[in-house]
């Protein structure tokens, strides 16, 4: 996956935001430009209500019972969605113990991108319903499976809005919000990944300074988002932000394996495969009871397979093409 990733370094985020840096008239951009709003962009507040029948209403399209087991969460307060002050940043669902509801938590602003997360932490809220039959020791799912419900959930909803979008100028901004986030899921986070595993092998020969972790953070940077970026001073030190190196070491890899997993499942849901809603609920029943490659088997998915991730880095490839064919 690793390498699958890296190798195609140019043909996703090089060039996405080669094109953003057009869109944006820059010659160089900065990191804050990498998720900044397009030009063309008409700021639009989603109520909650909307959100809600939103992210519901995509559930359905793929099984009432998705839907039916991911309403509890809006009905029954189960969701802290509201901005206060004090607050954490960030969105994550909690399972809590197997013999009680998860919870989901996130900060709602109305933004396109909280409705995709919205619909992000309800799929992990529903796999944890689902798996929490498996009880404590074996609800929990490992890191190979642990993004799986909720990037599904997330193309789900984000299929379903693309779907009803006819104006050329909302499609253009929500295929580049959704490029956006499959960079952000697969490609920076594997340029995280890269960074942890050459800290640590760095650190196994000696005591490392400050600036020489700066130097292997920089040096991945680069690499993974490409020329056309410049870094301010001071960027070198941002390793220093992301919780997950310290509290989850190389948890980050599970975000670009959730999101290669998903296009492949997603491949196959679209293509047909017979009965594929009961194998997907059985999938995420599993919880931590199944290695991956058990659970892909009905499936007819082997992550082994080289071609399997290039499946999945594909359809990322696919919608940066029609945003280049827009600009034709």
């Amino acid at each position: 996956m690793r390498n699958a990733v890296t190798a195609a370094y140019p043909r996703l985020s090089h060039r996405y935001y080669a094109l953003k840096a057009k869109w944006l008239g820059l010659e160089k951009m900065q990191v804050w430009d990498r998720n900044a709003p397009l030009p063309t962009e008409t700021p639009r507040t989603i109520n909650w209500a909307e959100a809600e029948a939103t992210v519901l209403d995509a559930y359905a399209g793929f099984s009432p019972d998705l839907a039916a087991l991911a309403k509890p969460f809006f009905d029954k307060g189960w969701i802290d969605a509201g901005v206060k002050p004090g607050k954490a940043p960030g969105a994550f669902a909690h399972p809590t113990v197997v013999t009680v509801h998860p919870y989901v938590m996130l900060n709602y602003l109305g933004k396109p991108r909280d409705v995709m997360t919205l619909a992000h932490e309800l799929g992990h809220g529903v796999h944890q319903s689902l798996a929490a039959a498996q009880g404590e020791l074996l609800a929990s799912t490992p890191l190979t499976l642990a993004e799986t419900a909720s990037v599904f959930g997330e193309m789900l909803t984000f299929r379903a809005l693309l779907a009803k979008t006819t104006d050329p100028v909302e499609r253009k901004g929500l295929l580049a919000g959704k490029v956006e986030d499959m960079i952000n899921t697969v490609v920076r986070q594997i340029a995280f990944y890269d960074f942890e595993s050459k800290l640590h092998a760095a650190r196994a020969e000696g005591e490392l300074t400050p600036e020489d972790i700066n130097d292997l953070w920089m040096s991945v940077q680069a690499e993974s988002l490409g020329p056309v970026f410049e870094f301010m001073p001071g960027y070198e030190t941002f390793w220093s932000y992301i919780p997950h190196f310290v509290h989850s070491p190389f948890y980050v890899y599970a975000y670009a394996f959730g999101d290669g997993l998903v296009n492949a499942l997603y491949a196959a849901y679209e293509g047909g495969l017979p009965d594929f809603q009961s194998k997907y609920f059985d999938l995420l029943k599993a919880g931590g009871s199944k290695h991956h490659s058990e659970l892909l088997a009905p499936f007819g998915l082997n992550a082994a397979d080289p071609a399997f991730w290039d499946k999945g880095l594909s359809m990322i490839e696919g919608f940066i093409d029609e945003l280049e064919a827009m600009e034709a």
